[in-house]
């Protein structure tokens, strides 16, 4: 039962961040095949990360209340099902609506697998599975644009989709065949409906305003989001069983640890979009080659997030992640200055620095956050540092797309735009790194309040 467990759940975590990482690769080939404009193309991987964002607390709950096992194991269904959906989309509209699906199977899967794997793993096994799935969130950043590259090269973008479709019925079969039992938290507890569609349509609305702001319509919607978080969050007050236990976030490591965490996120996200862009539309390389330059900068995480962790549970430097964040503005500084003819190995530099940052970063940030819980708000503090992670995501794709459309407008990039798509470039990446600087001063603000 354990090793079932452990494998489904290092499947989901793998799957995740390997679509997120090879979808943004593969957008070059899917705009000149679909023939989309710049705002659809990318509204193609912003679909998937914000169902990602939108959902995971609210499947997160019905998880705690329904069965763990019975959510994880219809987000894969459903995941599976939009994948081959996905691979047959003629339109870029409708491959976004598929992106989206293939977003709320993740969301119910990411919401339930480390919970699934605290509910069956005893105390002393916990530290090494919950290793062992860091590990392949990793190993699925890093394989995701090799793979992803090499796939939608030689089998084209569509094979991207369709891979994902004998992982998943393979999960599913597991699942059927051996996978026994089911996990409860919160058993006959209610959900909390009005609350949860309330964020979801806010959120959703916050996200589409960002990225159609230079229209009338869109600050209507943007507005009209901010609106329906501030109701959000004032009924969560007068809830019985709200999605977000706010008492956790009086805690100032606890908000100050968040809030860093979600301006690095920011500040990180939208990159791989932006350069697979770059790469491949205005310097011509190809997707493989353009995977094998993007995948350093998960590899340098990966590598250094084990160490790291050593040294935070051993140490507690209170500088590591400061430094981190200050690395990566650096990387970040530097992508900044990409224009037509920039060596590549100033890309890979970049891509290394932003890289190492993240490794020093995010490890002893997360540790922080839930450092400051009590063990009973354990499992909303993962929940929470899901959900501050995706709407970062979300918030960063949307902040790319927004100053794209703003310089280019809603076209397709050809070489007649180049140099307005480079003014575009520079302006995203300069207000990424200013995220991340801002990120390193938050996390500076709380250093002497770090237990040893």
């Amino acid at each position: 039962m354990e090793r079932c467990a452990l494998v489904l759940v290092v499947i989901g975590s793998f799957l995740i961040p390997f679509m997120g990482s090879s979808l943004s690769l593969a957008l070059p080939l899917i705009q000149n095949e679909l023939s989309v404009s710049i705002l659809l193309l990318g509204w193609i991987p912003t679909a998937f990360v914000l169902a990602n964002a939108a959902l995971v607390l609210p499947f997160g709950k019905l998880a705690d209340i329904h069965g763990r096992k019975k959510i994880f194991t219809y987000g894969l269904v459903i995941y599976t099902v939009a994948s081959l959906l996905a691979s047959f989309s003629d339109s870029g509209i409708i491959l976004v609506f598929f992106s989206f699906l293939q977003g709320v199977g993740c969301a119910m899967i990411f919401a339930t697998g480390i919970a699934l794997l605290i509910s069956i793993f005893p105390q002393k096994r916990r530290g090494q599975v919950l290793g062992i799935n860091i590990t392949a969130v990793y190993i699925g950043l890093f394989i995701g644009p090799l793979l992803g590259g090499f796939l939608a090269q030689n089998l084209g973008w569509r094979s991207i989709f369709f891979i994902n479709v004998p992982i998943g019925l393979f999960a599913i079969t597991l699942i059927l065949a051996r996978f026994r039992g089911e996990w409860k938290g919160s058993p006959g507890e209610k959900f909390d409906l009005i609350g949860s569609v309330i964020y979801v349509l806010s959120l959703s609305a916050l996200m589409y305003g960002f990225s159609t702001f230079y229209d009338l319509s869109g600050k209507i919607i943007l507005l009209a989001g901010a609106i329906g978080m501030g109701i959000f969050f004032k009924e969560l007050k007068g809830s019985n069983n709200p999605l977000i236990l706010l008492k956790i976030f009086k805690n100032r490591l606890t908000s100050f640890s968040g809030f860093s965490l979600l301006l690095v996120t920011i500040a990180t996200t939208a990159m791989w979009t932006l350069l697979s862009l770059y790469l491949q539309d205005l310097r011509g390389l190809d997707t493989l080659t353009t995977a094998l330059i993007l995948a350093v900068q998960p590899l340098a995480v990966a590598l250094l997030s084990p160490l790291v962790g050593y040294i935070a549970d051993n140490n507690d430097n209170r500088s590591i992640n400061i430094i981190g964040a200050v690395v990566s503005t650096i990387g970040l500084l530097i992508l900044a200055l990409l224009d037509g003819n920039t060596s590549l190995i100033l890309v890979v530099v970049g891509l290394v620095l932003v890289g190492v940052g993240l490794g020093l970063f995010s490890t002893p940030t997360n540790r922080n956050f839930l450092g400051s819980l009590t063990r009973k708000n354990y499992g909303v503090g993962s929940a929470s540092i899901s959900t501050l992670v995706f709407i970062g995501q979300t918030m960063s794709l949307g902040i790319l797309l927004l100053i794209l459309t703003g310089f280019m407008g809603n076209v397709e990039i050809a070489p007649s735009n180049f140099s307005v798509f480079l003014e575009g470039l520079h302006v995203s990446f300069y207000f990424f790194a200013a995220f991340c600087a801002v990120g390193a001063v938050v996390a500076y603000a709380v250093r002497g309040e770090l237990s040893t």
